[in-house]
């Protein structure tokens, strides 16, 4: 493929953000800590991207946050179709692939979240507090797109063959070892925030912490927040609230994400495959590693071409 034909790079930091009309919202009176959770939440800016990533491997997720009656921050969550040939029934954000119309990622975010829940594109509506830092799913690499809904009247058109339901759960509680909700008797025994050590595909050090919040719906057949969904949403509350969860989000010595999105790069066939197809350079991400010590994996790629 000629580096003309390739497909153009996905802006990962342009968006549109609105002023937002406090007096003009439609929802109910925001608390002080809510307040000061969204004023941290728009202030953000995420670091500069130093790599470049293949278009085709590339999602995005909206994270809705809307105002519960008492004043605090709550996050949509869908319950996905258990059609679906992937996750089928999972708890998770709105989001997808990149389409080749798409010109930012907040245009995926919001045009998965319409397909999926009818959230209008209307910015307006629905403005833009901040975009996250991307995240490493198993086999693409996730944008959190985050916004806040201003008219509480909007009522969701569900896609039935991709959701089956949908959702909220207080923001702060992603932050908390404690439930935000009373314990059912069938409950007791079921911690309310757990986490797992994994270690992904390469070097020892990637070993990462996976974490898992209950919902108060599972009786009801809805699992629990976990894996990638569930740390986009301790980031995304880490901001906005300005602090550290009562519980420990890493390993020690675990690699940062940009680190495994580098090793995944270079290592990961159906990264590596893309890059090569989009004409990727890789070269930041080589450095990386070398930086890091781990350039052996990669060494013994390049030597069987």
């Amino acid at each position: 493929m000629s580096s003309k034909n390739a497909p153009k790079p996905l802006n990962l930091l342009k968006y549109h953000r609105p002023k937002i009309r406090w007096n003009e919202a439609r929802i109910p009176p925001l608390s002080q800590e809510s307040k000061q959770c969204l004023r941290n939440l728009a202030a953000y800016r995420p670091p500069k991207l130093k790599m470049k990533y293949p278009r085709s491997r590339c999602a995005a997720v909206l994270v809705a946050l809307f105002v519960g009656r008492q004043g605090d921050l709550y996050v949509l969550l869908s319950r996905r179709s258990a059609s679906l040939r992937t996750y089928a029934g999972d708890t998770s954000l709105p989001g997808g692939k990149v389409d080749p119309e798409d010109k930012s990622i907040e245009d995926t975010a919001r045009r998965e979240a319409f397909e999926e829940i009818g959230l209008p594109h209307d910015r307006n509506k629905a403005p833009l507090l901040c975009i996250l830092e991307p995240f490493l799913a198993a086999e693409l690499i996730v944008t959190p797109v985050v916004v806040l809904i201003l008219d509480n009247t909007l009522r969701p058109i569900l896609n039935a063959d991709e959701v089956a339901s949908l959702f909220s759960h207080p923001l702060s509680s992603f932050l908390s070892s404690n439930p935000p909700f009373p314990s059912e008797p069938d409950t007791l025994e079921v911690p309310y925030h757990t986490s797992f050590e994994f270690r992904g595909g390469g070097p020892v050090t990637q070993m990462f912490r996976v974490h898992q919040f209950l919902t108060g719906r599972e009786a009801g057949g809805i699992k629990p927040v976990f894996g990638l969904t569930a740390g986009m949403l301790i980031r995304v509350a880490t901001i906005g609230y300005a602090r550290q969860p009562d519980f420990e989000v890493s390993p020690p010595g675990a690699l940062s994400t940009e680190e495994r999105i580098a090793w995944a790069l270079v290592n990961k066939p159906v990264f590596r495959e893309a890059c090569d197809r989009e004409r990727v350079d890789l070269g930041v991400a080589r450095r990386i590693l070398r930086r890091l010590g781990l350039e052996e994996g990669m060494e013994k790629r390049e030597s069987k071409l």
